[in-house]
């Protein structure tokens, strides 16, 4: 089963527009010129057209440096008509994405991705969860599957998903796998679902897995030709449950439980 990532976010669109739209700017700043990160922030852009949300890019320039970044993005969030922001990642190479992060408050951040929104969400007391996180509930909720008796891999650590994942997966399944830089992947063979955000091509494939699995794919990886590929290589798809493919997979989901965050953290505020 292909999972379409557009259907999927276009369910929790449909949930959104029934909710009082928030009288707040959505803000959301790029570092630089990367045309990727423009793509994406292009994508989040249609997203808030389409929910009539007041998006507003920023372009801040790379030669500011941290200090100045951090200064720059903390002025721009403070500012009480802003209702959430977001730090379109990966920086340029020499910044620190950490410290300019913390400049937004946890109230702001609908990408939980800022220390005290990690903190509060560690500790299960933040009122959204990681875009990641919400597109992997999203997913596994869409195929009714259950979670209680599954044998889960997730390969890959990083910020972004392994690490928010696995930290929400603990507890909730009968055995969890964390396969980081030089894991031995042959446990995939016994797993029940692989949740995988690598970002190299064909790191997942059918021919690894159990029968009967499902895959939920987060990875990008840009050949340079300029086509996209995920972790995961459908050839053999016949082979799993379920997927997602990429692009059209989790990318379209995670925008979306992006603007539900949104939605969410403003209507806490009084």
């Amino acid at each position: 089963m292909r999972i379409d990532g557009h259907a999927v976010a276009g369910e929790i669109l449909e949930k959104l527009k029934k909710l009082p739209k928030p009288e707040k700017i959505f803000a959301a700043i790029l570092v630089g010129d990367d045309p990727r990160s423009a793509s994406f922030l292009k994508q989040k852009e249609q997203v808030a057209k389409e929910l009539g949300v007041d998006f507003r890019l920023y372009n801040l320039r790379v030669e500011l440096g941290n200090d100045g970044l951090r200064q720059e993005v903390g002025r721009l969030v403070e500012k009480k008509p802003v209702g959430g922001a977001v730090l379109q990642l990966p920086l340029p190479q020499g910044l620190n994405p950490h410290y300019i992060l913390n400049a937004i408050p946890r109230k702001k951040d609908v990408d939980v991705l800022t220390e005290r929104a990690l903190g509060a969400f560690y500790n299960d007391r933040n009122p959204v969860l990681p875009p990641a996180v919400a597109t992997v509930k999203a997913i596994l909720d869409k195929v009714s599957f259950d979670l209680a008796k599954a044998e889960v891999a997730v390969v890959g650590l990083g910020a972004l998903v392994g690490r928010p994942v696995s930290l929400w997966l603990t507890g909730k399944c009968k055995e969890l796998h964390l396969l980081g830089r030089n894991s031995d992947l042959a446990i995939l063979s016994t797993c029940d679902v692989a949740i995988s955000g690598v970002g190299k091509a064909g790191v997942v494939r059918a021919d690894m897995l159990k029968s009967g699995a499902g895959v939920i794919d987060f990875g990008y990886y840009y050949f340079p030709d300029g086509e996209v590929s995920g972790d995961f290589s459908p050839d053999d798809a016949e082979a799993v449950a379920f997927y997602t493919p990429t692009p059209g997979g989790t990318g379209p989901i995670l925008v979306a439980e992006l603007f539900r965050n949104f939605y969410t953290l403003n209507s806490q505020k009084k």
